[in-house]
């Protein structure tokens, strides 16, 4: 079995995993990529500095149960083992209040951010159980648990994932495996907030910020923190 600990990386070509996979190759661990885009996990990949064998790249579609399933083997049969997963999928669309809005954005929200973490968790936290140890953390946004006008199948979807992994989270207690969300507003890819400081941008969030809250809940340190809603929004 692979000595090093491992890490599944969802949604992993977004700003977000090109900040938080190189932290997480200089903390020590191997990195599985999961992406619906080939040509940019092969991007980021080929931007960091791995070893041989400490990577594998996987496109596949998440809202796909069997597609999700058959990936997560094949990280097993590359590494033969996972130790943490980081959903990092993310997906947004508003704009429109309930009362003039069709199905399609509510579907969409629901696929990307319920059928996506379950397919994933099904699968993945048996196994982590079964090892005796693993860490789980999806990152969701405060609009789940405060809706604003006009972003309803947003707030549906991240909502979804929220109350997914809380009762996943309970559902792991004793078992060595932990659940936990880390809440952003905005991930500030631009580093505006601290370029640029103003009221709009002063709950956003950086990638940098995500990645350290992110490599805490994975340490040892973090063993006892489970079903967890660790809000990084500068208090807002």
């Amino acid at each position: 079995m692979n000595e090093r600990p491992v890490v599944r990386i969802t949604g992993a070509a977004g700003g977000l995993g090109h900040v938080l996979a190189p932290d997480l190759v200089k903390a020590g661990y191997d990195l599985a990529l999961f992406g619906s885009n080939a040509v940019r996990l092969s991007a980021l990949s080929g931007g960091l500095d791995l070893a041989d064998g400490a990577h594998l790249e996987v496109a596949v579609d998440l809202r796909d149960a069997t597609a999700t399933a058959a990936a997560i083997d094949s990280v097993y049969q590359h590494f033969g083992r996972v130790d943490a997963l980081a959903h990092l999928v993310g997906g947004w669309t508003g704009g429109t209040r309930i009362a003039d809005s069709d199905d399609e954005p509510f579907v969409s929200m629901i696929d990307q951010h319920l059928w996506t973490t379950l397919n994933v968790v099904r699968t993945l936290s048996p196994r982590m159980v079964e090892a005796g140890t693993g860490r789980i953390v999806a990152v969701s946004s405060p609009i789940a648990t405060d809706p604003v006008a006009g972003m309803g199948a947003y707030a549906v979807g991240k909502a979804a994932l929220d109350a997914l992994l809380k009762t996943l989270s309970q559902e792991l207690i004793g078992t060595g495996v932990t659940a936990n969300v880390v809440r952003v507003r905005t991930i500030d890819t631009e580093h505006a907030r601290d370029a640029s400081p103003s009221a709009s941008n002063a709950s956003w969030t950086t990638p940098e910020e995500i990645s350290a809250a992110i490599r805490y809940l994975f340490s040892d340190n973090a063993r006892v923190v489970n079903g967890e809603d660790l809000r990084l929004t500068s208090g807002h």
